[in-house]
Parts: C-alpha cells; structure tokens; sequence
C-alpha cells in the first residue's frame, strides 16, 4: 500500500473503536441499566431507537450540501477536521452523564454520531483521491477489516475495567464505562493523525466567489439530472433499502440484546468476538469480490442478513445471541465495504463528495426508518422482537433493486452532456 492509502486505512482502524463502544456496546447498555435505571429495558430501547433517528435525519440533511461544497478544492479536507472534532470532543463529553440525565444522554450521542457520520461523508469520498479504480474493492475492504482489529483493542482495555473496575480504583461499572467512552475519543483522534497528515484531495472542481451559493445550484442541477445517472440512482434505491437493515442491526444489537436479557458482561464479550471474526471475513469478501464481482458479493451479504434477522425473532438464550452474531460477523463489514467502493467505482471521480454525500443521504434517511420501525412496533406491542420483523422487507427490496445495477468501472460511464458543464 500507498502512504496514502495506509493513512486513509488508518482512519477506520482510528473510528472503529466508536463503532463498537458508543453506537453498539458500551454506551447502550450505560444508557439502559445506569442512566434510565427507572424505565423498563423496552422503554430504553425505544428511547434509544427515536435519538438514532433525530442525529441521523440531521446528517442526512447536511450530507449532500456538504458533500457538493466539500468537492471544492480545498474544501474536502476542511470539513473533515470539523466533524472529526465534533464527534471526537461528544464522545469524551459522554463521560459527565450521570443517572437520570437520559436527554442530556441523547443529546451528547446525537452530537456523537452527527461528528462521526459527518466525517464519514468525506472519508468516503476521498477512497477515489487515494488509490486507482482497480483496487477499490480491495482497500475499502482493508478499511473495515483492519477497523474491526483496530476497535478491539480500546474495547478491550474498556471491558478489562468494566468487568474488575476495582483494578484501577474504580468504584462501580458506571464509573468504568465512563472511562471507556474517554478512552474511545482519545484513540479516536491519536489513530487519525495520519489520515489529518498525508490524505489530501487530488479530484475537485474551482470554486466561485460564493461556494455556498454555487453548491447549492450545483445541487439542484444534479437532482433534476439525476435520471441521466439511471446506473447511480438505481445503485443508491438498492443501497437505501438494503443498509437500512445492516445499520438497524448494527445500532440496536447491543440495546435488544440487553432488552431480552442477555447479561452485560456476556454482551461485551460476545461483541467483542465478533470484531474478531468480522475482520477475516471483511477481507475474504474483498478477496471474493475480485472473482464474483462486488455486486454478488453484497447479494450474499443481503442473504445471510436476512437468515439473521429471522434467526434473531426467536432469540432468546446467550447461546442463541452468540449465533446471531456470529452471523452477522460473517457479512458485516463485507457487505458495507463493497458498497462503498462499487459506488466509487461508479460516479464521476471530480464530484466524488457530492455523490457521496447522496450516498449518505440515502444510507442516512434509510438508517431512519429502521430505528424508528423498531420504536414504534416495540411501544405499541411492548415486545421488542416484533421489530425486528420488519427488518426483513427492506434485504429483499434492496436485492431486488441491486438486480438491475450495473457493476462498470467510471471508464465505461458517460456523464449526461448536459453535467459536463458544472
């Protein structure tokens, strides 16, 4: 690998570690035995479910503005750092909730996850300023292996000190998960230096006297031509449905594990298994996507998701749990790296963060509808499993969309005369 690529690598390795303690393990289960100890676990999960929908609405919106402004030169690498800090300060920020404080708790995680979702946009986006077309498949697929690898080790330490807080002189689980959320910032920024240092924006257009003006035109320009990207479009409907369902199981697995009773300490564990397995699988995968093509692979992605979320209706026993998560192991980051770099291969590489930021918007407001599925359906039955069902219909619209996408590199792909001229 490229200095360049290894630093862009690098990041997920850096990010990963708030994948895993904030959004899956450590903070949901903070959340629902400290700080809303008074409310019942599915009371909890909804809670949960409606503030992963609020945070992802918000980058949702910002994304494509973003990611047309970013493609700007010299812009791309600036809005990065800002959201890097947003979502690297609101992550060591977790650390001051105390019991009871459940909106002040939901707020600080929003402002996590809009930091870290935003930061997403343009780390994506510079996959195509990094490495040749030729090798997408295979460095995005390196990004999320290694990031499985590189999120265990703080995750680790944290569930070192969660499990025997007495060890540092701790005085209980909550102080410990307190420091692990201050662990997962610092580790978050020290691994991202690299990326900060030697990643820059190689594909970019001019910008005019008024950026922001000019964005927004470029914007509404790109929507109203947006039929003449049939290829994109089409690509970006599957990848609404089909990430849906991939996000929902990522954001809620810890919080509906521990909603069906499966111990604290099994969860961490079990989670932390899975990041293990997660990694080979990750990059056979990649390896995979190079013989039978990216597409089929994220089809056999959509299939095993689909098993598990079946499987995870009838979940009931720390056994039981263990499997389910081993299944989505299997696909996890296989499934969300051939995406990605499918998509890169794709799009016109000059507006690569405008295509991305449409790529997070869809992946965004899609990540809005599971939660919220999850919520609603919990509230009004009170049993949490029956969210999960819904689930199902979002892997076979998603595959039946990806059916119709053509798997082409960019040298193949003619952009529309009339987009020639932004």
């Amino acid at each position: 690998m490229t200095k360049q690529e290894r630093s862009w690598v690098l990041y997920d390795w850096a990010n990963s570690a708030y994948s895993i303690t904030i959004t899956t393990a450590v903070l949901p289960i903070f959340f629902n035995q400290f700080v809303l100890r008074e409310g019942g676990s599915d009371t909890a999960m909804a809670y949960w479910a409606y503030g992963n929908s609020v945070s992802t609405l918000i980058i949702a919106l910002l994304a494509p503005i973003l990611g047309t402004i970013s493609d700007y030169r010299g812009y791309k690498k600036k809005l990065f750092l800002f959201f890097f800090l947003m979502g690297t300060i609101f992550t060591g920020l977790l650390a001051t909730i105390n019991e009871g404080e459940w909106i002040t708790c939901i707020i600080i995680y929003a402002l996590t996850a809009i930091g870290f979702s935003g930061a997403n946009v343009f780390y994506d986006a510079f996959i195509v300023d990094v490495t040749e077309e030729k090798k997408m498949d295979w460095i995005s697929s390196l990004g999320f292996g290694y990031g499985y690898i590189g999120s265990t080790i703080p995750f680790i330490i944290s569930i070192v000190f969660i499990m025997k807080p007495g060890l540092i002189g701790l005085s209980s689980q909550a102080a410990a998960m307190k420091l692990s959320f201050i662990i997962t910032a610092l580790w978050w920024f020290l691994f991202s230096i690299p990326m900060l240092k030697n990643v820059n924006q190689i594909y970019y257009t001019e910008p005019s006297k008024h950026p922001v003006k000019e964005s927004f035109i470029t914007l509404w320009k790109t929507i109203k031509n947006i039929s003449g990207y049939k290829n994109i479009f089409i690509f970006l409907m599957a990848y609404f449905f089909y990430i849906d369902g991939v996000g929902t199981i990522i954001k809620m697995a810890g919080i509906y594990g521990s909603s069906v009773g499966i111990k604290s300490n099994d969860l961490l564990i079990i989670l932390l298994v899975t990041q293990f397995v997660a990694f080979p699988f990750a990059l056979l995968f990649g390896k995979l996507a190079k013989k039978f093509s990216a597409k089929t692979m994220i089809f056999a992605g959509i299939i095993i998701y689909t098993i598990t979320t079946i499987y995870a209706y009838f979940l009931k026993t720390t056994l039981q749990y263990w499997i389910m998560a081993m299944l989505v192991a299997t696909s996890q980051g296989g499934i969300q790296a051939l995406s990605r770099s499918l998509f890169g291969r794709i799009i016109p590489k000059e507006k690569s963060s405008e295509f991305f930021g449409f790529y997070n918007i869809f992946g965004r407001f899609a990540a809005i509808m599971g939660p919220l599925l999850i919520g609603v359906f919990t509230n009004i039955t009170g049993d949490s499993r029956l969210g999960v069902v819904s689930l199902i219909m979002l892997f076979i619209i998603g595959g039946i969309f990806l059916i119709k996408v053509k798997d082409e590199s960019p040298n193949a792909y003619q952009i529309p005369s009339e987009m020639k001229s932004f």
